[in-house]
């Protein structure tokens, strides 16, 4: 993409109601605008990166053997009456009438809708277990919505249930979501750390909240340091297997809330305990049959018995990973994108857009770039030097390759990491060969 085509609205001024480095660098980035209070518009640099973050969430749900519906974002209120939840879920709820005086409401998550589903579908134990998930737009009507996307009204999540015969079964289904989570976050060069949960109003007497490592984090988080240097990615998962020794050798390493874990009565030992701060970016619940009960979700049993199943629920925040991420990773400059959720791999800078022999060098490297499948975004605008490497640098693509006169008469071009600021003059050709090889 030719950034002179590109809609990319920048701020030069941090606008004043931004309150935190993810919400001032989003708006001076251009991903976001408000539209108001908590309810964000996604521009284009910003639905991108929200679109890779979703992409690497369904590919891990998918490998983990959950199966992708979509359900709506109106709900009828009959259903939350049914479960007991609707006059309980307070205010956060956003009832709705609509003109035929049905009462509807604007999901904030999916429990009953999902139940009513399965109930109306499944009758046999042989048709567990089941495990189904969407990613939607969810509403909670918070009382001082703030910091961006972070803690927006409308937001983007995924959330997923799982159905099993029997509390064992259930047990496996979370032990899935919990492997599954860890490495979801891992694929966007997040450390998440697991920990033991409260389970509020969702219910239920086991849950954990996956926490990531942030500086401006608003949880303090206790962890083995071991836990730091294990690379999920790296170990061999059967979700058909017998996931509960992995289950225990990784929580057995997992931190907790500065209210449950004191330094000084924290069963870590003391030269291997890490003290940081922290993010919520996913929660895991398994809350047996507190919803499948009330709505009816029952099967019948391999000896014809009436059995209530037991139910899971699993939710990721989309459009607050995003959030999260520049949290975790930024500098004074601007966003480091990690790769994998980058909205574009490669900033191309052409220093002199006037110059003929840096137009046609540049104007071939991005030819060839997206020839060979790297995402590129060009700045072929007639800007300064410096106002084109401090719009990338805001931007945070990981890769910037620039091209001027200086370089050209040597042959060379430079290519800067930016997360590492590394800086290295290549030919043109050894430049595309390295980033069209990964980098």
């Amino acid at each position: 993409m030719r950034l002179s085509l590109y809609f990319l609205p920048l701020l030069r001024e941090t606008p004043s109601e931004a309150q935190i480095v993810s919400h001032r660098l989003m708006l001076r980035a251009g991903m976001v605008r408000q539209s108001s209070a908590g309810i964000y518009s996604w521009l284009p640099l910003g639905l991108r990166v929200l679109r890779k973050v979703e992409r690497i969430v369904r590919e891990e749900q998918d490998r983990s053997g959950a199966q992708e519906v979509l359900m709506p974002t109106i709900q009828p209120a009959e259903l939350w009456k049914e479960s007991g939840r609707y006059e309980d879920y307070g205010k956060e709820m956003l009832r709705i009438t609509d003109r035929h005086e049905r009462e509807m409401l604007y999901g904030p998550t999916n429990e009953e809708q999902i139940t009513d589903i399965f109930r109306g579908s499944i009758k046999s134990y042989r048709d567990l277990p089941k495990n189904l998930y969407h990613i939607q737009w969810k509403f909670r009507d918070e009382v001082r919505p703030r910091f961006g996307v972070m803690r927006g009204r409308e937001f983007l999540m995924k959330d997923n249930y799982s159905f099993d015969l029997d509390a064992k079964g259930a047990k496996h289904s979370y032990n899935k979501m919990f492997v599954a989570y860890l490495r979801t976050f891992a694929r966007m060069g997040l450390k998440a750390i697991p920990m033991r949960a409260e389970t509020g109003p969702i219910g239920g007497d086991l849950s954990h909240e996956f926490i990531i490592l942030a500086e401006t984090g608003e949880s303090q988080v206790f962890c083995d340091k071991r836990w730091l240097e294990t690379d999920i990615l790296g170990v061999e998962v059967d979700y058909d297997g017998d996931l509960e020794p992995f289950f225990q050798q990784w929580t057995r390493l997992y931190a907790a809330t500065d209210d449950k874990h004191k330094p000084e009565t924290c069963p870590i030992p003391k030269d291997q305990l890490v003290e940081a701060r922290g993010i919520e970016v996913g929660h895991i619940f398994y809350f047996g049959t507190k919803y499948s009960k009330p709505l009816g979700a029952t099967v019948a049993g391999p000896n014809g018995e009436t059995i209530t199943v037991e139910m899971g629920s699993y939710g990721i925040g989309v459009s607050r990973l995003v959030g999260a991420i520049i949290e975790a990773s930024h500098d004074a400059a601007g966003i480091i994108w990690p790769e994998g959720v980058s909205p574009f791999k490669v900033a191309l800078i052409n220093i002199r857009a006037a110059d003929e022999k840096c137009r046609s060098a540049a104007d071939d490297l991005y030819a060839k770039l997206r020839k060979a499948g790297v995402e590129v975004l060009y700045d072929d605008r007639e800007e300064s030097p410096g106002a084109k490497f401090a719009t990338m640098d805001l931007i945070g693509l990981p890769w910037q390759l620039t091209v001027g006169p200086r370089g050209l008469a040597q042959g060379v071009v430079e290519l800067k990491e930016r997360k590492t600021g590394k800086r290295e003059e290549l030919t043109p050709e050894a430049a595309l060969n390295r980033l069209a090889a990964g980098g």
